[in-house]
């Protein structure tokens, strides 16, 4: 199967290709490695958390977007939603076994570009010196 082919498979023949545009890894991929999926996989890495809880957690993040993105991490397998009928209302959210693979692939890149930020900050001053500064 080629990048560009949209070839239909099912079950177990099916081959993703990231790089291909109609293939549905990428809309997976983006909900990984966007701002907000990483930061709230990686939140949810140690521990699960009501929604207040991880909106706290994950500092910046807006109450409409938390949700957005935390329905799109559910729906592709990586977060599981557990609403207790108590009152008030509950809800918890926790990694799926998905999800913590991911999560954790994502936080041993969050701890290289942190402790790699030395190197980042000195690239970026001497880019902007170079170029007129910002």
């Amino acid at each position: 199967m080629t990048a560009d082919s949209t070839q239909e498979l099912t079950g177990d023949d099916l081959a993703f290709n990231v790089f291909a545009r109609a293939c549905p890894s990428r809309g997976t991929l983006e909900h990984v490695t966007g701002k907000w999926g990483s930061l709230t996989l990686g939140a949810l890495y140690d521990a699960s958390f009501r929604f207040n809880e991880l909106r706290r957690r994950v500092d910046g993040v807006s109450e409409k977007m938390l949700s957005q993105t935390l329905q799109a991490l559910e729906r592709d397998g990586l977060i599981h939603r557990e609403a207790q009928l108590t009152n008030p209302p509950r809800v918890d959210y926790e990694l799926t076994p998905l999800g913590r693979a991911v999560a954790e692939r994502l936080l041993g890149l969050i701890h290289l570009v942190e402790s790699r930020m030395p190197e980042v900050l000195a690239a970026r001053e001497s880019y902007d010196e170079t170029r007129g500064g910002r």
